[in-house]
């Protein structure tokens, strides 16, 4: 009985797959960090600041794009890279304030849908740089 080795495409394949599965998780961890190491900091340098949910949702993008482009550059990307997935932070909210300002949408819709149009925003610029995220 012999055991078939999978061709070299599928190896390097599944460990590509694995790799940017992996840079995701990372980047969600490293903005996680990001909120709440320096969400507690923005609470006792300025109170109150996030008191209204327009505001309070671009410095919680600022503060996770903070963490995971740190991370980001400790894992050796580059510069243009940590910029366009810094904007997938921010996008989401850029485009749900006009309804959140006209009235269309509560806070608490800016806030949900923002954070979940952020998870294939990342997505997407991780697409638009593959061979950078796929070989870090």
């Amino acid at each position: 009985m012999t055991t078939q080795t999978p061709p070299q495409h599928t190896r390097s394949r599944g460990r590509r797959t694995w790799h940017l599965v992996r840079h995701y998780l990372e980047m969600l961890v490293a903005m996680i960090a990001g909120m709440v190491v320096l969400g507690a900091a923005e609470g006792l340098v300025w109170p109150g600041l996030d008191d209204r949910a327009d505001v309070h949702a671009l410095v919680m993008a600022t503060n996770m794009a903070i963490g995971m482009g740190a991370w980001m550059r400790i894992r050796g990307h580059s510069w243009p890279a940590i910029t366009e997935m810094s904007a997938a932070m921010y996008v989401p909210f850029a485009v749900l304030l006009l309804p959140y300002w006209a009235g269309a949408v509560s806070g608490d819709t800016l806030f949900t849908a923002g954070h979940v149009l952020m998870l294939p925003a990342m997505a997407l610029a991780m697409w638009w740089r593959l061979d950078e995220y796929a070989h870090c």
